[in-house]
């Protein structure tokens, strides 16, 4: 019963295919017309691709950030804002990867230079009036950055600003801390911020922007 099931169903597609390729046969020009169409469709396709492509690496080159623009945005937007300013950079593989079970990281970039950025984002609603970021901060970053992560530069960026035990911390461990003045610089200027930070590992690779 199934063989024969299966007989009348190959049959009547095999049917079909002898009148679709007779009808082709026939009628040869709707088919140009199909393939044209086809073509036109796909190369308009591609076209607006390559156009915002090209267009979202115009708004790369020019964003710019305000601290009040920085000051308003939510603590994951933050983290977005700072993804943004490290594409601006170069960093294209730049990704903002914060969250629950994010192990410290909020950003992890590589600059053209080939050195792997790992970024946390503290942001703070009210600017340097909030509560300052401290030390536990930094340990949860120092412990994941490099053994989880693979970095190496490691980044602390904060809106506002640091307890005073933070930067002898931050030296000793090689963490770099951006805070409110840094990043202001950082966000509204032009300069990576490779350019604004000091004692960075050398690069891995040659680059015209190391």
């Amino acid at each position: 019963m199934q063989l024969l099931v299966f007989g009348v169903v190959a049959a009547a597609a095999l049917g079909l295919a002898v009148m679709v390729m007779r009808w082709l046969a026939a009628h040869w020009w709707a088919l140009l017309v199909g393939l044209v169409l086809a073509v036109a469709a796909g190369a308009a396709l591609l076209y607006q691709r390559g156009q915002r492509a090209r267009w979202g690496q115009v708004r790369a080159q020019g964003l710019r950030y305000a601290m009040s623009q920085l000051d308003g945005l939510h603590h994951r937007e933050f983290e977005h804002a700072v993804r943004d300013l490290m594409r601006r950079d170069g960093c294209t593989d730049a990704r903002q990867v914060g969250g629950a079970g994010d192990n410290g990281a909020d950003v992890k970039a590589t600059e053209p230079a080939g050195r792997r950025w790992v970024i946390q984002c503290k942001h703070r609603r009210d600017g340097d009036r909030g509560s300052a970021v401290g030390t536990p901060d930094l340990h949860v970053l120092n412990g994941t950055a490099r053994q989880l992560h693979g970095a190496d530069v490691v980044v602390l960026v904060t809106n506002g600003r640091f307890s005073s035990k933070c930067e002898p911390l931050a030296r000793s461990q090689h963490i770099h801390l951006v805070d409110r003045r840094v990043l202001g610089e950082w966000a509204s200027g032009g300069r990576p911020i490779w350019e604004l930070l000091r004692a960075l590992p050398p690069p891995r690779r040659p680059s015209a922007m190391s």
